[in-house]
């Protein structure tokens, strides 16, 4: 009777391993942070996948992929079958965009991510109600229009702080400080 309680405790031992052995090959096939019930997402890389293809480039020794890891946030240009990353490009279509990606011993279909940000179009050339532009390339009559209205306010405001001194030397009282224009 003594010796059947070792052989109950080998035996429980036995089967947490090959429970243990058993949730570990599923975690491998399918991932608890992709969406569960929808086909090909233990495939698809996508957006929500730990790797992006973000780029394909013709090179002189073939296609380049630019591969994304959303975990490290960073991008890296991988050759086909190139080894020393964390993934490796297995095959890939580029006339379709789609590259087959080894990850974490998953195989991943990646489709080139498209961009989330959209042109603001072609910007307008000469706006007939703006301003005329100074600067480098103002017209020197334009240029002079604006060094005068310059030079006119250094004027208006020396004079404001001239009044404003000799009003208030009379009087004892500091200056107080000049206004600010509202434009």
């Amino acid at each position: 009777m003594a010796m059947s309680h070792p052989y109950r405790a080998l035996l429980a031992l036995v089967l947490a391993s090959a429970a243990l052995v058993h949730a570990r090959a599923d975690l491998a096939q399918a991932s608890p942070f992709l969406p569960r019930d929808q086909p090909g997402t233990a495939q698809a890389g996508g957006p929500a996948g730990p790797v992006e293809l973000r780029g394909i480039m013709a090179t002189d020794g073939g296609f380049a992929f630019c591969i994304y890891d959303t975990a490290k946030k960073t991008g890296t240009w991988v050759g086909l079958n190139e080894p020393g990353y964390d993934f490796v490009v297995k095959s890939a279509d580029p006339a379709r965009d789609i590259a087959t990606v080894t990850y974490q011993g998953r195989d991943l279909k990646l489709e080139l991510r498209t961009s989330k940000v959209a042109s603001a179009g072609a910007p307008q050339v000469g706006n007939p109600e703006a301003p005329p532009a100074a600067g480098l390339n103002a017209p020197p009559g334009d240029e002079q229009r604006r060094l005068d209205a310059v030079a006119n306010e250094v004027r208006r405001r020396r004079m404001e702080r001239e009044k404003a001194a000799q009003l208030n030397g009379a009087t004892g009282l500091p200056a107080p400080a000049p206004a600010i224009p509202n434009r």
